[in-house]
């Protein structure tokens, strides 16, 4: 099922390409004209974070045999979106948070105007960065797209409500989690495979990984926001739980939570069976979100 043509000698470990990314993120916000806005967007998607999306992109585009730098457009698009939905995340409206990885959020440093208008246009940067993809621009950028609306829509569930008829809470609580953090990691990985001229098998192959992992970034969140202090974990802990909101540790307990966890990642593992030597770094990158801290 692996197009892959790159060797692991080759490849670049993820701190490497972690600065490859930052440094095309720090060019592509350059195209900002307005000062504050830029100043905004830097604080924002240069003020640290894991940068799991556009390090799962790259990835998945070496698996698919294509050079990492291919993928970079995409790549960098869903951090954008991964950026804004914090953004807007943290709002008064939605989260209402003061603190996003041990700092003010962007509302609180610059002023809800400025952080709306932030995240609105690191939105359309990404649309506008996807399409400039060198291989299957269109398909790329359709997957942000649908990626982003899947978001959003999680978001919604989350917060308002409105649940189609017949899910019962654990339907609803995965539903929600499906879209708000799996869809953008999903399409991230599809989006890299995309890059590399992939075939259908590997890019759905790829995609069903996204699904599982990003389905398990969520439930360990939860279980660390239930299990972990706020000064460890950088933002407030037991906010959604404070709040009322469905987690997993509250539907399914913390004993519950941990098995979902291990669930997942044997799925992914599975999802994998198919990619060969180079979906090494995508199988530590499973092993390694499982067991975070923080």
């Amino acid at each position: 099922m692996t197009n892959a043509s790159n060797t692991s000698d080759s490849r670049l470990s993820d701190k490497q390409l972690r600065r490859e990314i930052d440094d095309a993120l720090k060019t592509y916000l350059q195209r900002i004209q307005h000062d504050e806005l830029r100043a905004a967007a830097e604080y924002s998607v240069l003020g640290g974070g894991k940068r799991i999306r556009p390090l799962i992109a790259c990835r998945a585009c070496e698996i698919g045999g294509g050079p990492e730098s291919q993928a970079l457009p995409v790549a960098c698009a869903f951090e954008l979106i991964h950026a804004f939905s914090l953004i807007h995340d943290d709002l008064p409206a939605l989260d209402d948070d003061d603190l996003r990885r041990g700092k003010p959020t962007v509302h609180k440093k610059f002023g809800e105007c400025t952080a709306i208008l932030t995240g609105d246009l690191l939105q359309s940067m990404a649309m506008v960065i996807a399409a400039e993809s060198t291989h299957q621009a269109d398909r790329i950028t359709r997957e942000v797209g649908l990626a982003t609306i899947a978001m959003i829509e999680g978001q919604s569930w989350d917060t308002m409500g409105s649940f189609p008829q017949g899910l019962d809470e654990p339907q609803r609580l995965e539903l929600i989690h499906a879209n708000k953090t799996a869809a953008l990691i999903r399409g991230a990985a599809r989006g890299g495979a995309l890059a590399a001229n992939a075939d259908s098998t590997l890019v759905e192959a790829l995609g069903d990984w996204g699904a599982a992992v990003g389905l398990m970034f969520q439930v360990v969140d939860d279980l660390l926001d239930e299990t972990q202090s706020t000064e460890h974990l950088g933002k407030t802990a037991g906010k959604d739980r404070d709040q009322g909101k469905r987690t997993f540790p509250a539907i399914h307990g913390l004993e519950g939570t941990r098995a979902t966890i291990h669930a997942l990642e044997k799925a992914a593992e599975e999802a994998l069976s198919g990619c060969g030597r180079e979906a090494v770094p995508l199988r530590e990158m499973t092993a390694s979100l499982a067991r975070r801290t923080r």
